[in-house]
């Protein structure tokens, strides 16, 4: 079934145009997990808890992709809504170069900092953890050109009709990343050093592919082409996706705090159950995440459009989608908490704490997938402050805010419990703006 952009959308096509964008998130994430799985069983928890560590940096680096990404394909799903084909793919082809441009700079300079900043992530005394964060930092800094586009792709290849083929391109890269952990972490026991380069591969295919396919002649609704720099349109793409930057960089900042705070209570065991929960939290939050990218340039094109029905048909079945999957999710992770940590196969000390924590921890699952698909309708109606404003508020004011405030009155429990508050706090004021500005938008 061939479904574009300006169709009506039935249940049964709306699901059908965002399940490759879920499932290529889902599979991002699960070959997160097969990376951690391997690393913890073959280089132990010292190389587990330097990822840990380390992880954040590439967050930050990485939300330039997403930033980029999100904002970008709504301006461009807009145009194309607008009936402007050409500027479409101008601006679509100036984003790809911007982006290119800047992981270039990211992948140089980060060799020759990496060593000075590692140690605002993990402390230089620490020996072998340290060496471990600047090791894996190294190789995938020399990847980060790559890594940004392969984010950035990850919408574009939905706003150009071709879910799907993101999704293999996606899965390839993850499948080139699980083969290559087999040989060089089991097989050749490279360690930390064989996941880090099985990563960086495997984000080498995921960048290079979409700019061979764009770049040549093809079927779907953008391709690479000659353009100059439009820097208004770049403006609005960086404000369109604020909100996925600062929601990357608060998730970084809070990433810290909870290592902080988990070290201080339990010690590294923590850290490493968190690293834990962190893999399977992933997994299930790439549900909403694929649904709020998939959806995002069917809302933008028919606003492009004026499209007023259609947007109300959208934003009614999405809530409904999201509200029935909240529950399911819930559910199955309460219910398979202890196999889900056991597959890491550490202690039974950290596998215990990682169950007790993910049992509280994904009551969030009930929240987080309305916050996430609130602040992607606002980036898709190319309003990013409010977009950006759900997120900051989510991500830093309220995380923070529970993260430090709570472990002082439930112990290791509050740290678990710090995003289950976090997200119903935000969630009132998601509604709040989805209220104040439906006479605005009209998708009510």
């Amino acid at each position: 079934m061939k479904i574009q952009l300006s169709d009506h959308f039935t249940y049964k096509k709306l699901l059908l145009f965002v399940l490759p964008s879920v499932v290529m998130m889902v599979f991002t994430s699960i070959y997160s997990v097969v990376d951690g799985i391997f690393v913890s069983i073959f280089a132990g928890q010292s190389a587990v808890n330097a990822i840990q560590y380390i992880f954040p940096l590439f967050m930050v680096l990485g939300s330039i992709g997403f930033m980029i990404g999100a904002g970008g394909s709504a301006l461009v799903s807009k145009t194309l809504g607008e009936g402007d084909k050409e500027r479409a793919n101008k601006y679509f082809s100036m984003l790809v170069f911007i982006t290119l441009g800047i992981g270039i700079v990211i992948a140089v300079v980060g060799q020759f900092v990496i060593d000075k900043v590692a140690p605002l992530f993990c402390k230089s005394s620490e020996g072998e953890i340290y060496e471990n964060c600047v090791l894996y930092g190294r190789v995938l800094l020399a990847a980060q050109p790559f890594f940004i586009l392969q984010n950035i792709f990850q919408s574009f290849f939905v706003t150009a009709e071709k879910p799907r083929l993101g999704l293999i391109a996606t899965a390839s890269a993850g499948v080139l990343n699980m083969v290559l952990d087999a040989i060089l972490v089991a097989g050749c026991g490279l360690g930390l050093l064989g996941a880090a380069l099985a990563t960086a591969a495997s984000q080498v295919f995921g960048g290079v592919f979409p700019i061979i396919y764009f770049s040549l002649k093809n079927s779907s609704l953008l391709r690479i082409t000659k353009t100059k720099f439009y820097g208004k349109a770049f403006l609005k793409s960086c404000t369109n996706g604020s909100s996925e930057f600062f929601s990357n960089i608060s998730s970084a900042v809070v990433i810290m705090l909870y290592n902080s705070q988990i070290r201080a209570i339990v010690g590294e065991a923590g850290v490493t159950a968190y690293t834990f929960i962190g893999y399977v939290a992933m997994i299930f939050f790439a549900i909403f995440m694929g649904y709020s990218v998939g959806s995002a340039p069917l809302m933008g094109y028919h606003y492009g459009a004026q499209n007023k029905v259609e947007m109300k048909n959208l934003f009614k079945k999405s809530l409904i989608i999201i509200a029935i999957t909240s529950v399911l999710m819930t559910g199955v992770s309460e219910a398979l908490a202890h196999p889900l940590m056991s597959m890491f196969q550490q202690s039974a000390e950290v596998t215990q704490i990682a169950v007790d924590g993910f049992r509280i921890y994904s009551v969030i699952f009930l929240m987080c997938g309305f916050n996430m698909y609130g602040s992607s309708l606002f980036t898709s109606l190319n309003n990013g402050l409010i977009s950006a404003l759900i997120s900051f508020l989510r991500s830093i004011v309220f995380q923070v805010t529970f993260v430090m405030l709570l472990p002082m009155v439930m112990g290791i429990n509050g740290v678990w419990s710090a995003g289950v508050f976090a997200d119903i706090a935000s969630i009132i004021i998601t509604v709040i703006f989805v209220v104040c500005y439906r006479k605005k938008y009209e998708y009510v």
